[in-house]
């Protein structure tokens, strides 16, 4: 199946990162940053198999251009703090030909970013591991029709009820700012999302492939299940190595229980299709004389699975209908334990079990999602121990160039030390961490997680006894509904035995044969 991913993060100067490096990155390319008169260099990246700039129709063609392109996009920005460029990273679908990843990436880009003056630069990754993907870099200012950057924001008057501008206490008229361009509203994301979500499956449907990608959560389409955790390159490369780790234990978990909950929403939705059936059966029927109940219906089985062995020899009948009769047996006393007698009692228990299975995979949910919280706490935990003197060896660096130095050297560390220190503050302000709380928590809710499992299996198996009882009983198409004419069946006056008493005594006289060696089979299937 495609790939899913689709992630949007931005480039900031106050995090230490840089255009002309992201550039370099993604296309393999050696660049110079005019920002800090630095190479950034990654010519020795494997797996770059395509690039490409894309520039709007009032962009210089200078631009086009890699190392200029980013070093004007640094330039004009004079913030410390200043947003750079905007990243996308988007799996390509391996059902596609890779020739025609760069048509969909130039179809995608064109619609979405080129068309609303954005300068796109991109570039396609394909190790031959299974993982193709693409990156994308955005600039974050527009032009004007001389290809010169506009400011990102402009100053606005609040007017009052008059349209006159408001004047405050301090003299000043009363302003906010407003953005020029819409390209950093929330809503774009989603927009975007979809966008790569109907080009993709647009060239899935051109190579006859049946596989689609949806971009949504499982909570936008309305599947209920629980997400997977983000294991991280460490944690990944650790489980291809064959080392278990807490967290790929948890993921394997919560992809058994899912496993197990689709089961499950499967057999209700087979059974839901077959309560129809039977209520457009017992709707037929209300028109004649009344609602058939559940056993009737098994006797109807009965009968018809007689008729079908007419032709079929003396031994053949024999055994036919015993096994019809154990089958019939298992069905009848399985409708008497749960008190299941007509098609209404089969639906009202029916949706007795999937709400009881609703409300366990609600449960489910909760706990694993708390696990998944205490797992990053108690990783970020490890990580501010672990790295706390290198963090305070950097602050300690008085000097900027060496301090910067000293930064680019343990880059990853201090990243990871800054996440996990600002997840811990938000948390736990003190920085008072109950770690053994939180692990004994932790243990706690994986024990009640998989006490669980046996009432997941139970639901299971009652669904599976009720599609036993469904395999007996479903309706088939009558002569009317297959538009053949309806033969006249005469009706006896004789009333029919009760069905426990009938399957009993055909029981007891197949058991007397079987003593005396003698064939009867004609004798009791005309009782019945």
């Amino acid at each position: 199946m495609p790939c899913p991913h689709f992630k949007i993060t931005i480039t900031q100067r106050s995090r230490g990162q840089s255009a002309v490096a992201g550039a370099a990155y993604q296309s393999g390319e050696k660049l110079f940053s005019e920002y800090d008169l630095k190479w950034k260099s990654y010519v020795e990246k494997q797996g770059i198999v395509y690039t490409e700039i894309m520039l709007p129709a009032h962009a210089p063609p200078e631009y086009s251009d890699r190392n200029t392109l980013w070093n004007a996009a640094e330039k004009i920005e004079k913030q410390w703090n200043s947003q750079l460029a905007r990243r996308i990273v988007l799996a390509l679908p391996r059902e596609v030909p890779a020739d025609q990843y760069p048509a969909m990436l130039q179809d995608f880009c064109r619609e979405h970013f080129v068309s609303h003056g954005m300068c796109v630069d991109f570039a396609i990754h394909d190790k031959s591991d299974g993982n193709p993907h693409a990156h994308i870099m955005l600039t974050m200012r527009a032009m004007d029709e001389q290809g010169k950057w506009l400011p990102k924001s402009k100053k606005v008057y609040d007017l009052d009820e008059n349209g006159e501008r408001i004047r405050l206490p301090s003299g000043n008229w009363k302003s906010h700012k407003e953005d020029t361009v819409d390209w950093n509203d929330q809503g774009k994301a989603e927009i975007w999302r979809h966008g790569w979500e109907v080009v993709t499956n647009e060239y899935l449907e051109r190579n006859n492939r049946p596989e689609r990608v949806d971009l949504r959560s499982f909570e936008r389409q309305g599947i209920d299940l629980a997400p997977t955790i983000h294991l991280g390159p460490a944690v990944t490369q650790m489980e291809k190595r064959g080392i278990e780790t807490d967290m790929g234990n948890l993921n394997r978990e919560i992809k058994q229980v899912n496993r197990a909950l689709l089961a499950i929403r499967k057999l209700i939705a087979d059974l839901q299709s077959w309560i129809t059936k039977l209520r457009e059966k017992r709707n037929r029927l209300i028109e004649e004389m009344r609602e058939p109940t559940l056993p009737e219906l098994l006797t109807q089985y009965l009968d018809s699975r007689r008729d079908e062995r007419s032709d079929w020899s003396v031994s053949g009948q024999r055994k036919g209908t015993t096994i019809d009769l154990k089958k019939v047996s298992h069905a009848v006393v399985y409708l008497q334990e749960h008190e299941i007698a007509t098609v209404d009692d089969l639906q009202k228990h029916l949706s007795e079990k999937e709400a009881a299975s609703n409300e366990f995979s609600n449960t489910i949910r909760g706990k694993e999602k708390r696990m998944r919280d205490v797992q990053a706490l108690l990783k970020a935990w490890d990580s501010v121990s672990r790295l706390e003197a290198l963090h305070k060896q950097y602050k300690g660096i008085g000097w900027k160039k060496k301090q910067e130095k000293f930064y680019l050297e343990h880059k990853a560390e201090l990243d990871e030390y800054g996440k996990a220190d600002w997840l811990l503050r938000k948390f736990y302000p003190s920085k008072k961490i109950p770690v053994n709380t939180l692990q004994k928590e932790l243990d706690t809710l994986s024990s009640e997680v998989e006490a669980l499992r046996p009432e997941l299996d139970a639901v299971k198996a009652d669904l599976t006894e009720l599609r036993f009882v469904q395999n007996c009983i479903t309706p088939e198409e009558t002569n009317e509904e297959k538009g053949e004419e309806t033969p006249t069946v005469k009706q006896t006056s004789k009333e029919k035995a009760s069905l426990i008493n009938r399957l009993h005594d055909k029981q007891q006289i197949v058991d007397e044969q079987k003593q005396k060696g003698k064939s009867h089979s004609h004798s009791y299937e005309n009782e019945l």
